[in-house]
């Protein structure tokens, strides 16, 4: 039975478990708030794989009993990585990367000193590629996208510099601006220098303070440290993966693939100990590193733009489609028509998908918070469930904003970013169809 109310109102029809109203709106999914028909009809199937399956376990270990300590104030202050688990974690990654520079030596030596033989400087080289796909490597800045630094953008800096003092940590020397509905913050180069990425299609959706939340969370990364994105943890576990992935064994058509998947039984093994080991020692101070990156974004923007912060992570799942979307509908005619209208499509892009997001109803948010919290670490076990981090960030505090997004200062910061978002919005239209 359906029905339509007043004019301007949604079609409501009955739930078909329970009886309840159920609001309905094309754009979105049809559930019911009551008991949760079809609340997730779409629930992705968790990665596949013995490793993506041994964290899931480590992260639903650790779950609520983590989030009840933020939530007691047990871990508010302090870096991440002091205790006995990080500094075996980290001479574990040591040990690892012997290994490959014992590879590397051995490579050098069979090339080097075994050119009688014919033979060893071939297993020489063999070994110094796999050192070279092993080795640690900082991050390098991109070259196909638009990077800012200092003298770009003075205004954006001096927004990062305020909030970096107000989390307790410096800012950044570059910003990386790309077109997804992410940020993330790392170092590069050889003197670590460090590195922020900014997703338009992340920031362009939030209100002012909501972004002022978002730096502090990424810049809270730098201020409490997190083991796992350093390079020699994070590289060692780069290592063992790739490691696991050499070792697996292949199907066994015939004798030499038996032969070969026994010989490698016992370091396949061996290296999946490891890699969960090494999981086991660096995981929860990794969850622990988020939850600590929330309070900074609390603390910096506020408690309740650290709460809307959370939400708008919930929907930016639908900015991947949308600029699909827009693409797809530049691209359908040729020609000159077909020019001017990907340059049609270029302009106002980002206040389009704004205003996109910001149409979400509240009926939709309550669904997607209620996804989150069914899901949990099915989907990714490296941080902490959105629902506990959103519990956590509006039971901690209340805190004030100690830094102001007003609109001179956002008016500023988006003439310096009009370039980037220009060529942004050309790199979508062009290219996001495919």
């Amino acid at each position: 039975m359906e029905s339509r109310s007043t004019a301007g109102a949604r079609t409501v029809r009955e739930c078909p478990e329970c009886g309840a109203p159920v609001p309905v709106d094309e754009r979105y999914v049809d559930w019911c708030a009551a008991c949760d028909w079809n609340v997730d009809p779409g629930a992705p199937d968790p990665e596949q794989g013995r490793i993506p399956a041994a964290r899931r376990r480590l992260a639903h270990a650790y779950g609520e009993q983590l989030a009840a300590e933020m939530e007691r104030g047990g871990g508010e202050s302090g870096p991440v990585g002091r205790d006995a688990a990080t500094l075996l974690a980290f001479a574990l990654s040591l040990l690892v990367h012997g290994v490959t520079v014992m590879l590397a030596v051995t490579g050098i030596l069979l090339v080097v000193l075994g050119w009688d033989t014919g033979v060893q400087p071939a297993v020489g080289a063999l070994l110094l590629g796999l050192a070279a796909v092993l080795r640690p490597r900082p991050t390098r800045l991109p070259k196909d996208g638009p990077v800012l630094y200092r003298a770009d953008a003075p205004r954006l800096f001096e927004l990062i510099d305020e909030v970096g003092a107000a989390v307790g940590t410096a800012g950044v020397h570059a910003v990386v601006v790309d077109p997804e509905a992410n940020a993330a913050v790392t170092t590069y180069g050889l003197r670590a220098r460090r590195m922020m990425i900014l997703g338009l299609g992340l920031w362009e959706i939030l209100p002012p303070q909501e972004r002022v939340a978002l730096l502090g969370h990424e810049l809270g990364h730098f201020a409490h440290g997190d083991t796992r994105r350093g390079i020699v943890t994070g590289g060692a576990l780069r290592a063992l993966a790739t490691w696991f992935y050499v070792l697996a064994p292949t199907p066994p058509d015939g004798l030499l693939d038996r032969f070969v998947n026994a010989v490698t039984f016992l370091p396949r093994w061996t290296v999946y100990g490891l890699l969960v080991l090494l999981d086991h020692l660096t995981l929860r101070a990794t969850q622990r590193a988020e939850y600590l990156a929330d309070v900074s974004a609390a603390k910096a923007g506020s408690t309740e733009a650290a709460v809307g912060l959370m939400d708008r992570i919930l929907v930016s799942r639908a900015v991947g489609p949308e600029l699909r979307r827009e693409s797809v509908a530049a691209q359908v005619r040729g020609g000159s028509a077909g020019r001017q209208a990907r340059e049609r499509a270029e302009q106002g892009l980002w206040e389009r998908l704004a205003s996109h997001v910001g149409a979400v109803p509240e009926h939709e948010y309550e669904r997607l918070r209620r996804v989150a919290a069914r899901r949990g670490h099915s989907v990714d076990s490296t941080h902490p469930p959105t629902h506990l981090r959103r519990r956590c960030a509006a039971t901690g505090g209340p805190y004030a904003a100690q830094v102001t997004y007003d609109e001179d200062r956002a008016s500023t910061v988006a003439q310096e970013l009009a370039p980037a978002r220009a060529a942004l919005a050309r790199r979508v239209i062009r290219d996001y169809a495919g």
